[in-house]
């Protein structure tokens, strides 16, 4: 094989690109907003919309370039439920919806433990397991209807070629529903009598199967062109680095979530209440990760893209050290119950101070998450993110260790996605970060956690710092 189309499914935006295995990188793109309708039984992804433009997107495509095979990468923490004719029982909840919410008291009694699964609780619909129980308790008659329970990339493999599946990344991502110590459902899926209704799981590389005639003519391409399982997203970033790289090593993955991901970490004791957890590899084994909204903390306070920082305006923020302190938003990341402050006057930055300290934050917040999984090595930085200098300076700073540039794409998700039609011809293009970092900067990060955790001090007793 030789270029492979991916369906990229993210948050915020849903993309098809080509890949070419050869040179492995991005050779074509078409992308769209991932838009969330508010109408109907609650706020879910409208997948109708989304099928239409992953199939006019294969077309034009193919026509430019022929390609061998479809792989999927797709967001997490959505489950897909089918009645008996592989129909929607129920819409796909949008996870930032606050409905299961409402039941959080009665969830947290048949929840596994975190000991059990490594994943931590988390707010609205974060955690697939509280969907599925509201959405089982709230919608009782519709829930009873439910034949199959597929994860999100697997939902879009399905359409494509009618087979069901369920898989590992997607599974081990914060669901409750998978113990990644024993590779099996958590006890909670058994409890609930769920396990008959989830899809068999299959590895991510596993080719489905091939276009259906419906999905063929759709898409105009050629009936039984290879479809392959499909993978979660972080761990698809994560991938292209386990097959190339020696640990201990961390990717940090950066879109609307930024998820960090310890291979070869230290032995540390993971902390549920800031956002670390367990991942599962595409290979099957238990990754230490954390995470945190720094893309949407970056869209939010910088609304203007346009908005560049000199390195010597960086320079002389750091030296002033202008602060930007957790959490924003809240609710999530290494300081969940923080709220956000400024240590100078946030009306009198200019644009480009204003970048300079917001990069700073997402980096420290960073630096604060890799050293809760016991991170060590290299850091790869894939993303948005690995264009920001001012955030891969500080980063640098406040770690002390190697910090490389990966994928510089919207998301190194889409070449991730592309290794499982070949893992053999993975991979890592990365470059080291050789930009320098004064002594202002170190004393900037140790400033930075001073200020942190003297404030993570004052709040509940139940909130480490």
């Amino acid at each position: 094989m030789k270029t492979i189309a991916v369906i990229d499914i993210g948050k915020t935006n849903a993309k098809v690109a080509l890949v070419d295995l050869d040179r492995f990188e991005e050779t074509a793109v078409r992308k769209t907003a991932n838009s969330v309708v508010s109408e109907g039984l609650y706020p879910h992804f409208d997948v109708e919309r989304l099928y239409r433009f992953i199939t006019q997107s294969l077309a034009a495509l193919y026509e430019e370039t022929p390609f061998d095979a479809i792989s999927v990468t797709t967001h997490g923490a959505t489950a897909v439920l089918l009645d008996k004719n592989g129909d929607l029982a129920l819409p796909l909840l949008d996870y930032e919806f606050t409905g299961p919410d409402t039941l959080a008291d009665a969830y947290e009694k048949v929840r596994p433990p975190f000991a059990e699964t490594g994943a931590a609780r988390l707010p609205m619909g974060l955690n697939i397991g509280a969907q599925i129980y509201w959405q089982e308790q709230t919608y009782p008659d519709r829930f009873a209807k439910v034949a199959s329970i597929l994860t999100y990339a697997q939902y879009w493999s399905y359409r494509l070629t009618g087979v069901r599946s369920t898989e590992l990344t997607s599974l081990g991502c914060h669901t409750d529903l998978w113990n990644p110590y024993t590779a099996d459902f958590s006890t909670m899926v058994d409890a609930r009598g769920w396990r008959p209704l989830f899809a068999p799981v299959r590895r991510a590389s596993d080719i489905l199967g091939g276009l259906t005639p419906q999905a063929a003519r759709d898409a105009s391409l050629p009936e039984g062109l290879p479809v392959y399982c499909g993978i979660h997203d972080s761990n698809s970033s994560l991938l292209p680095h386990v097959l190339t790289r020696a640990a201990p090593f961390s990717v940090v993955s950066t879109g609307t979530w930024v998820v960090m991901m310890a291979m070869g970490a230290r032995k540390v004791a993971l902390d549920e209440a800031r956002d670390t957890l367990i991942n599962v590899n595409a290979l099957g084994d238990p990754v230490p990760s954390a995470r945190f909204m720094g893309g949407r903390a970056f869209s939010t306070l910088i609304p203007d893209a346009t908005v560049e920082v000199s390195e010597e305006m960086e320079a002389q923020v750091a030296a002033a050290q202008w602060m930007l302190l957790p959490s924003v938003p809240e609710g999530s990341g290494p300081f969940p119950h923080a709220g956000a402050r400024w240590t100078c006057d946030e009306a009198s930055l200019t644009g480009p101070q204003r970048l300079a300290v917001v990069s700073f934050h997402l980096a420290m917040m960073t630096a604060s998450s890799l050293d809760l999984i016991g991170a060590e090595g290299e850091i790869v930085v894939e993303g948005p993110f690995a264009v920001n200098s001012s955030y891969l300076r500080m980063l640098k700073a406040a770690t002390r260790r190697p910090v490389l540039i990966g994928s510089q794409s919207a998301t190194g998700t889409s070449l991730g996605a592309a290794c499982l039609a070949d893992g053999s011809r993975a991979q890592a293009h990365t470059v080291e970060f050789e930009g320098e970092v004064s002594q202002a900067y170190a004393a900037y990060a140790a400033r930075w956690a001073e200020l942190v955790h003297a404030l993570s001090s004052k709040l509940a007793p139940s909130v480490p710092h």
